[in-house]
């Protein structure tokens, strides 16, 4: 584990590297000055496919590359005593993000909201946020640990909720259900404050990150009312890694294996071809 207060001065940073990306409008960042951006599915926790994707990601060699990840919490790994691993990676996150602080980003998943919302996150009977809390506490000690937890909160609190490219790519975990599409407007993420009822169920952020609606009618709607003509999200689990529900949806998946993530131009008018043939399979590792 990493020094502890090495740590917080890392998260801190981190945090204000992310307040202050160019091109941020609240929780909204209109990717600036990139030539492409890889895009990664729903992490949670997983260290082997991280490092995948940070290799194929080639950040040093390629200068104007944006890396886009999403769902970093809330994995499979645990120690020996049952609390949650997946901290790690976002250790890993503020890291890279203090180090390529313009080009790295962060999506704020379902599972971030819940756990800086503390709302219940259960799978298979297991309560997804006292894992996480718990595995903070035993990386880090009673003393740190519960520092470094309030600084998870204070990053996930500044976390965007979506990016466009300026070739007019979204980029958001996943997209509202038809019936709350009708009045979503990019306006409500241009701010860093919300009231709690938009994080609850109908709320423009809850719907943002919890829809599972991929309908092709639905995210033609959702394009609209982004001003965009392509979506890249996560959220869903894909047996192949990947699923394109609609010509217009990509949904990545990097819990596991087979993973998928997706390289895309971002400095120009894209294909229907170009956009389907953006999709590879990540490497494994671990």
């Amino acid at each position: 584990m990493p020094d502890p207060d090495r740590l917080l001065r890392t998260i801190y940073k981190a945090c204000d590297q992310v307040r202050y990306t160019p091109g941020r409008k609240g929780r909204f960042v209109q990717i600036q000055n990139a030539s492409d951006v890889l895009v990664a599915g729903d992490m949670h926790g997983h260290l082997g496919n991280f490092q995948a994707i940070h290799k194929a990601a080639a950040l040093d060699q390629n200068p104007k590359r944006h890396l886009v990840l999403q769902e970093v919490i809330h994995g499979k790994q645990m120690y020996p005593t049952g609390g949650d691993k997946s901290h790690q990676l976002l250790d890993l996150f503020c890291a890279l993000k203090c180090q390529y602080p313009d080009r790295v980003h962060m999506l704020l998943g379902n599972h971030e909201m819940s756990q800086w919302a503390n709302r219940v996150v259960l799978k298979e009977d297991r309560d997804l946020n006292a894992l996480f809390l718990e595995g903070v506490r035993q990386a880090y000690g009673p003393e740190k640990g519960p520092e470094i937890f309030a600084m998870y909160m204070r990053l996930f609190s500044l976390l965007p909720f979506a990016l466009r490219t300026n070739n007019r790519i979204f980029l958001s975990h996943s997209l509202p259900r038809q019936k709350a599409v009708e009045s979503f407007q990019i306006w409500h993420l241009h701010t860093d404050s919300f009231p709690p009822e938009e994080l609850t169920v109908g709320g423009s952020v809850y719907e943002l990150l919890w829809g599972r609606d991929t309908r092709a009618e639905t995210c033609n709607e959702f394009l609209k009312k982004v001003d965009s003509d392509w979506l890249v999200s996560g959220h869903i689990a894909c047996d192949a890694g990947f699923s394109m529900p609609s010509p217009r949806q990509i949904v990545l998946d990097c819990c596991d294996h087979p993973a998928a993530y997706a390289l895309l131009p971002a400095d120009r008018t894209i294909t229907a071809g170009e956009f389907k043939a953006s999709v590879r399979m990540l490497e494994a590792v671990g």
